[in-house]
């Protein structure tokens, strides 16, 4: 057998679901006896290649007619452009980590036997949710260091667009369910290869510990540690919560380390342009608008394209709010012959600032979001006369989703470098 040939074996072992199904149970999810579930995972077999439709389907019925798909079970992706209707949604399931707002899907009932386990990743998953990247990228701006924090938005932007471009074009379904236990519902119509949460669970802790080692003192020890704790936390998690295969994760994990060598030596020239050039916010909303409707061509519906936009809006607007911060003198990063930086010591008032940054801060993103969400749904719902009764629907149509979702985020990324920045320098708090 050649090289090639083992490899490929390799990719269809990593791919199974059986194997999920395996690491769920070791880790202690289990179905609980008496479910329909648990039924049903000894009666179904698995068939197909990765990328099968057929792997997400059920056998049939034993008269020999097709037994109907279940949420878990329907292949990524919905060809009308529209979610599924959902049907009347009964009690929380145990198990069950985000509830899908736009399906109504939940996550299936489970017995979790380890419940530090489960919480253990949880936390991992959410490492890679909005919930995270709407506290960590603005504290990093506010209080720790802006020129890092800016520069891990681009490589965030980038290693996010190209795993979501790439998902929609090998079109790899989630790990078929049954074997498989749901505990997380959220990305279900998303396609599955590779993984976003690896790559970005990849990306940051590698590009904080690139950007800061040098600029700060620091032992190199304390980063090489946090990068595979990280990582591999967040790639876990997505197996444990039955997203994601093996060889999702590791897919993932290989494809940011490939981005990274290719473009982080770009990211220097990239911030330096989006501060200094005197035309640079045209360039940024023009390009991030190309790029979106690039990846917005697909003909499927799914998560993925209202997360695209949000994140391409982000980099978008935290692109322009560095370049106004620049130049109308907001936030200035220090000098050279200042660096490296010595972490300062830990006093009342330094702990009280930053403290009262992250409060004001996030309660203005918040408001922010949540005002412009509620100007630039009904907007567009009548720029392109749709109907406006139901929200969950009307965010489903592409008209709607992409002016909300990039308008809204990229007034919060612009809030954040800019105008938030200029709230704590005029109450004195900068």
């Amino acid at each position: 057998m050649s090289l090639g040939q083992r490899l490929a074996l390799l990719a269809i072992r990593l791919q199974e679901p059986q194997r999920v199904a395996s690491f769920q149970r070791l880790c202690g999810v289990e179905v609980p006896l008496g479910s329909p579930a648990a039924g049903e995972d000894a009666e179904t077999e698995v068939r197909g290649a990765p990328g099968d439709p057929r792997r997400r389907a059920r056998q049939s019925d034993a008269d020999g007619s097709p037994a109907k798909p279940d949420c878990c079970g329907a292949p990524n992706g919905v060809r009308n452009g529209l979610a599924a209707e959902p049907g009347p949604t009964g009690p929380r399931r145990a198990g069950s980590l985000r509830r899908n707002s736009l399906t109504g899907e939940e996550g299936e009932l489970a017995k979790v036997s380890n419940l530090p386990l489960y919480y253990l990743f949880c936390f991992g998953t959410e490492l890679g949710n909005e919930l995270f990247y709407i506290i960590f990228f603005p504290f990093w701006i506010w209080n720790l260091d802006p020129f890092v924090g800016r520069r891990l938005v681009i490589i965030w932007v980038l290693v996010m667009y190209l795993g979501q471009c790439t998902k929609d074009i090998i079109r790899w379904p989630r790990p078929a369910s049954p074997p498989v236990i749901k505990l997380e519902i959220f990305y279900n119509s998303e396609y599955s290869m590779p993984s976003t949460h690896a790559m970005s669970g990849t990306a940051i802790p590698i590009a904080m510990i690139l950007l800061t080692y040098g600029r700060w003192q620091y032992p190199l020890i304390y980063g090489l540690i946090l990068i595979p704790c990280w990582s591999s936390l967040v790639c876990l998690s997505r197996i444990y919560m039955g997203m994601h295969s093996i060889l999702d994760v590791i897919a993932g994990f290989l494809y940011t380390i490939l981005i990274l060598i290719i473009f982080y030596p770009l990211v220097d020239l990239i911030d330096n342009f989006n501060q200094t050039y005197k035309y640079a916010p045209l360039i940024i909303i023009g390009l991030h608008l190309i790029l979106g409707i690039f990846s917005f061509t697909l003909d499927t519906w799914s998560t993925s394209r209202g997360d695209t936009a949000e994140i391409l809006g982000s980099g978008a607007g935290i692109a322009c709010g560095s370049h106004a911060a620049y130049n109308l003198g907001v936030s200035l990063d220090p000098s050279l012959h200042t660096l490296p930086l010595a972490i300062p010591p830990l006093t009342v008032t330094l702990f009280g600032k930053a403290i009262l940054r992250v409060v004001i801060g996030m309660l203005l993103v918040l408001f922010i979001r949540d005002i412009m969400k509620k100007v630039t749904i009904p907007l567009a719902c009548k720029l392109f006369g749709i109907p406006c009764h139901d929200l969950r629907q009307a965010r489903q149509h592409m008209e709607v989703e992409l002016p909300y979702r990039y308008i809204t985020y990229g007034t919060v990324g612009f809030s954040i470098t800019f105008l938030i920045p200029y709230i704590f320098s005029f109450i004195g708090i900068s």
